[in-house]
Parts: C-alpha cells; structure tokens; sequence
C-alpha cells in the first residue's frame, strides 16, 4: 500500500507544480500592481500658454514617497525662475491606508516668444526610480483670445475660449473661461463657475483655476480670472456648446469716492458667454495600424522586459510606459499577435496626469511567461495612435528582446524501499505511568509578577502612547490641509522671521537696494496673508481702502505710509547708512506686529 501511495505522489506532482507556479505567478501579478500605486510623482503647469511678461507656476507633486526636498531644476533654455519657491504636504487615510502628497512650486517666466519644452524630471527616491513626461509651454507676444472692444465698457463679463474651430472626434482639447472684471471694480462675490452644458461632448467634472491676469480690452484695464476643464467631442459635425450663464456681485467705483468716502452699494451682475460651436471630423480611414485601438494624442513609448534568462513556466515582467498629451484614461495595451508560445496574464494600469487629466503618463505592467524552450525572443512590441496635430497615424515600436528559456519541473519524490530482512514483531508495550520528577529538588523564591514591574508597564505604555501622538499629529495636519488661511498664516510668519534676519545682515552691511526690496516684500506678504489676497496685488494703496475700514489705528496707518514712502524713496535718493537703515527695522516689526492683530 506504501508502495501504491508513493506511485499517486509521483504522478500528481507536475499538476500540484503547475497549480503552484500558476498561484505564484497570480501573486507577482499582485505585487507588481500594489508596487506601481506605492509612489506617484507628476509635473505639471498651472496653465498651457502664457503672454510674453507673465509667469507660469510649475507644480510638483509627490504621493505616497518623501522625496526629501526639492529635485533639481534641470536646465530650460529661455526660461528662469520667476519668483520664491513654494511648497506643502497634506495627509488623508483611505482604504489602502494613511498616505501623503508633498509638492513644489516653481514660478517660471520667459524672456522671448516661442514654444518652450520642459525636460523629464528623473529621481531616485528610496530605490524607487521615478519620472515625469516633458512639458510644453507656448510663450504668445500678445493674447490671441482678446474679447471684443464693446466689451471693455462693461464692469464685468464671461468669455469662454476654445484652442481651435475643428477637432477630431474622441480627441480631448482644453476649454477656458475667464471671469473679466473692470479695474477699479470691486469683487464682492456670489461667482460660481457654470457647467459646460450641449450636446455631442463630455467635460471634465471640475474647472481648474489659474493665476490671474491683466488684459486690456478695448481702452480700459481688466483683471482675467481664467478656469481651465477638459473637452472630449463623441459625435461628428458641427457641436455646439450652450451659453454659460452666473451672476456675480460687485461694488463699482463712484467718482465722489475721495470726497465723500466709498459707497458700499452694490449690484448683482448677470453675466453670459453666448452659444459656442466647434466643428467635429472623423479619423482618416486610411493607412490605419492593424493595431490601432483609438488613442488620440502625442505620446512617447518606454518599454522595459525582464528578467531575460528564465525556466519555461517562470514569469517575465513587461513594463510599458505611455506618456504625452491626450486621453490617457481611455489609452490601452493592444493586443500583440504574434506573442505565440508565452501565457500571459492581465495587466495592471496606473495613470498619472495634470489636474485637467490630459497629460500625463500610463504605466502598464505585464506578467507572461514561455510555455517551450524553443523560443528565443520576446517578439517586437508596437503601439498606434493617430496625431491630430500632424493629421495622420503614428506608430511607436520597440525591438525584440532576446531571450534565454530552459527546461522547467521538479524531480520527483524518491520511493523509499522497505527492508526486506527487517523485524515483523510488534514492540514491547508502554508504560502507562512514568514518573516525571519523583524529587522536587531545592527551593527558590519567585519573584513579583511582571504586571508589577515599572520596565514592564513602561514596555506596554509605549505602543499607546505612539498610538496617541500618531492620532495626534494625524489630527494637526489634516487640520492644517483643510484650513489654507492657517497654512498661509504659518507660511508668512516664518517668511517675516527670516526676513528680519535678513534686513539685520543687509544693514549691517550697508546694501541699501537690497534692504528696501526685503522690506518691501515683508509688508507684500503681511498685508497679503491679513486681506487675503495675492502678495504680489499689494500697493500702498490697500492701506486706505481696506485697512482704515477695518477700524486699524490711524498710527499704524501712519507708520506703513512712511514705510512704503521709504521704500519708494529709496529708489531715487542717495543710499542710506547702515545706522538708518537698521533704524528702520523696529519700526517694520512693529507695524508687522500690530498688522497681526488685524482680523481676517
């Protein structure tokens, strides 16, 4: 029976092998999908195109890994920095846990017209390598979505914008809308962005913000909020977007301001963008890849295989990497036919994109595996998709990879051959009772119970009180992720420390230049943080129009007229002593501190 037991074994051995490799194939699979969502990094800009004297903010963003500070600018020939640098983090638990996103922001600018291309950010964090596709950036002379002149007579208007009159059907294109408001014309509120609304296209679920701009339109100063959503067209022929209706409240200027103290009437506006249409065209139906699945765009490919010496049954990973401008949502693997004699499992996706969701870049992971020897290349990888831009189909291939496949299994289970001289007779039979331990041996004195002992309650102490001061921490930072007054408010007074230190040393040395510049960007960010706009919008004039309302002291008042007096001075006066200019640094520290103390 032992001998027909063994036999079973034996013949049920390369099934039970096949049921496990297959198992451990299923979870490299698994493990390969949880390490693409372990770390996510993503470069984007706040918009597409700027006007030649205007800045862009590049973003980027780390989820789920600490990059431990900011990665280095690579060089961009015809872009600088335009500004300070930012950053943030914020943290959130969700079904795969706690995790945190981190994020630097970096104002650029150009110096000439043209269409500037941002390299590929690549980094090593932690032994994870990670990257970004490259970005464009069009640097325009002049704004070629100026509104028409009439409209510059009103105090406030919407005009929505379209990047071109035609479009391919599946092809996704940005729609902005910008909120114009007259200069001089005050914003109360009561503005929410209307949905895109019409038939034969779907946008994205949200409006993204940019920074704001200044526009002339016809002969007077605007000031253009513009809201960025995606456009993807289902259907061809002509299609048409429905007027955008809102409302919007405002305070417009009164010619007796400065004699008689500003009015505080104010009007609700109805604003409308009028109809919009867009022309949709079907794709070319000629010169189509056999392996073209509908993407739209401009994508790169990176394909990686390995490893590249393995057992007939052991699984080889494929990694492709489709990055650029497009749908990425929609984009996938095509089916390879000439991948005969390897099984292969499905992939796992991970998409990375801008906030509008159309650049980015898709990483796909694929396990497969060789069923024979007799193969000796992973056969060529090829992806299509059709440009719009250049109106044709593209194709993107990757070379065969060389392979090195053996022979897979197991030896079998030896048999192990009975004696045939060994004894038959049974053994002697146990004893039922046995003694254990006839003497008990010498006595000792046991010590106190471990619930008495202070190192074991210490021990026992320590996970709770980690517990707490995680919750603790975990409640300070969501804390601070849903209050961005508080985020801008800790920001700035650490801005205003280094910034006093700043001014002692410039003193010291008698840099009078760079001093009232220092200054001058304390008092931007103090006032800025306290009225809650953009530093970079303050003047000395929002020292009588929103601080004397407010109720500040009319010393206070006094003090920042002479200090931005100073600092406008400065810049046609003869340079200032050392001994003045550290005369000054009370007096600012003063004003920040009593500017502190203004109600928000």
């Amino acid at each position: 029976m032992d001998q027909r037991q063994s036999e079973v074994s034996f013949k049920d051995g390369p099934r039970r092998n096949s049921f496990l490799r297959t198992a451990a194939l299923c979870l490299v699979a698994l493990l390969c999908a949880a390490t693409v969502h372990a770390a996510k990094f993503t470069a984007s800009l706040d918009r597409e195109s700027i006007v030649l004297g205007e800045s862009v903010t590049l973003k980027l963003e780390f989820n789920g890994v600490n990059p431990g500070g900011m990665p280095p600018l690579p060089a961009i020939p015809g872009l600088q920095v335009a500004g300070g640098l930012g950053s943030g983090s914020s943290s959130s638990i969700g079904p795969e846990g706690q995790s945190t996103v981190s994020w630097y922001t970096i104002p650029l600018t150009a110096n000439q017209p043209g269409e500037f291309t941002i390299p590929a950010f690549h980094i090593d964090v932690g032994g994870q390598k990670l990257s970004s596709p490259p970005l464009k950036l069009k640097v325009l002379r002049e704004d070629p979505n100026t509104p028409p002149a009439e409209l510059g007579e009103k105090s406030a208007f919407l005009w929505l914008t379209l990047p071109k009159s035609e479009c391919y059907v599946g092809e996704t294109i940005v729609a902005e809308l910008r909120l114009y408001i007259r200069q001089g014309v005050r914003n109360i509120g009561g503005f929410n962005t209307p949905p895109l609304q019409g038939d034969g296209f779907t946008s994205g679920k949200q409006w993204n913000q940019a920074a704001q701009m200044q526009r002339r339109v016809g002969r007077r100063i605007f000031t253009a909020i513009p809201f960025s959503t995606s456009l993807t067209v289902v259907k061809s022929g002509p299609v048409k977007i429905s007027s955008l209706n809102a409302t919007i409240v405002l305070n417009p200027p009164d010619a007796f301001d400065g004699f008689f103290g500003r009015r505080n009437d104010s009007e609700q506006v109805a604003l409308a963008t009028g109809e919009k249409e867009i022309r949709a065209l079907l794709l070319p139906t000629e010169n189509v890849p056999l392996d073209f699945n509908g993407a739209i765009g401009n994508f790169t490919m990176n394909f990686t295989a390995g490893p590249t010496n393995v057992a007939t049954g052991d699984p080889i990973t494929i990694r492709v990497q489709i990055s650029g401008r497009g749908a990425l949502d929609g984009v996938s693997l095509p089916a390879q036919t000439a991948w005969q004699g390897f099984r292969t499992y499905p992939p796992t996706a991970n998409v990375e994109t801008d906030p509008l969701g159309i650049q980015g870049t898709k990483t796909f992971e694929q396990i497969v595996s060789p069923e024979n020897t007799d193969l000796r290349e992973l056969p060529p990888f090829s992806f299509s998709f059709f440009d719009p831009d250049a109106k044709q189909y593209r194709t993107l291939t990757q070379p065969a990879v060389k392979l090195t496949v053996r022979p897979g299994g197991s030896a079998p289970m030896p048999v192990i051959a009975a004696n045939k001289n060994q004894s038959t007779e049974p053994p002697p039979p146990a004893r039922d009772i046995v003694h254990i331990k006839p003497r008990l041996g010498s006595l000792k004195k046991i010590g106190p119970p471990l619930i008495q002992q202070p190192w074991f309650l210490a021990v026992n102490c320590a996970p709770v009180m980690a517990w707490l001061a995680a919750i603790g921490w975990r409640r300070r930072a969501e804390a601070l992720a849903n209050n961005p007054r508080l985020r801008r408010q800790r920001q700035v007074a650490q801005i205003v420390r280094d910034g006093l230190m700043e001014l002692r040393r410039l003193a010291a040395a008698n840099q009078s230049d760079e001093f009232f510049a220092t200054l001058f960007r304390l008092l931007q960010e103090q006032l800025g943080e306290r009225l809650d706009c953009p530093a970079s919008a303050i003047t000395e004039a929002v020292i009588e129009e929103k601080l004397r309302p407010r109720g500040v002291a009319n010393e206070t008042l006094a003090e920042l007229h002479e200090l931005f007096q100073a600092h406008n001075l400065a810049r046609y006066a003869p340079a200032q002593s050392g001994r003045e200019l550290a005369a000054l640094i009370p007096r600012l520290e003063n004003s920040l501190t009593k500017l502190r103390e203004v109600k928000s």
